[in-house]
């Protein structure tokens, strides 16, 4: 099977250094975002900026889907840890991801449940998360890999109330920004999706000052780690 894959950084520190190892082919700019057509090693990729935040991400998917006609999608970046044993510096991927800021429990809606939908959580998929496992083995990274949800919403958690509320209810590993915008567009379109987190803080305000240098390094490691499991399939 021939592989198209979407690599998908909320911020320009979480893909330039990708931009820089591919040959691009194409550059196309739609909805404020650069879309970068080219390869990776031997696979055919799109790199892309989509900006912070859910609808940005959705948007994302949805042109890189209907213009570039990707076969996968692969979320990298930085996230907050929303477990005590995963440190800065180890990596979450994802087996499915939630929204923790989606709320219609009055109408008897579950926490996190898109109304009307039946949708809770967005299952990514094994295949991409068995080989991001493997890859991981060969990067050089030096954090832990863990597997497990990632939950996503509108917020940059900071508070300890916050991180143990979300904690409590959803029971995910870490908590960003744009992932299960990435995970529902994906759904709707039926292409297999993982989400790629490298931690760059606690989700509850502690090194706050050190958080630039940590997201950068964060940014580098999980795109290094992208780059291998790309060019391993």
């Amino acid at each position: 099977m021939s592989y198209k894959i979407g690599i998908i950084g909320a911020m320009e520190i979480e893909v330039e250094s990708l931009k820089k190892e591919m040959t691009v082919t194409r550059t196309l700019t739609k909805a404020n975002m650069e879309f970068n057509e080219g390869k990776l090693g031997n696979s055919e990729v799109v790199v892309v900026k989509s900006g912070i935040c859910k609808v940005n991400a959705a948007l994302c998917v949805q042109i890189l889907v209907d213009d570039f006609k990707v076969t996968h999608v692969i979320n990298t970046g930085a996230a907050g840890s929303l477990d005590a044993k995963i440190d800065i510096g180890d990596f979450v991927v994802s087996t499915d991801a939630v929204y923790h800021d989606v709320d219609a429990t009055i109408f008897g809606y579950k926490k996190g449940e898109i109304p009307q939908t039946g949708c809770r959580e967005f299952t990514a998929d094994s295949w991409m998360v068995e080989n991001i496992k493997k890859a991981a083995e060969t990067a050089g990274i030096t954090g832990k890999l863990w597997d497990g949800r990632v939950c996503s919403g509108d917020q940059f958690i900071s508070d300890n109330s916050v991180k143990d509320s979300i904690k409590k209810e959803f029971d995910g590993l870490c908590c960003e920004m744009e992932g299960c915008g990435i995970a529902q567009a994906c759904f709707l379109n039926n292409i297999p999706f993982v989400i790629l987190r490298a931690i760059s803080d606690k989700a509850d305000g502690s090194d706050i000052m050190d958080y630039p240098e940590f997201e950068k390094k964060a940014a580098k490691d999980c795109a290094a780690l992208t780059e291998a499991f790309i060019k391993a399939i």
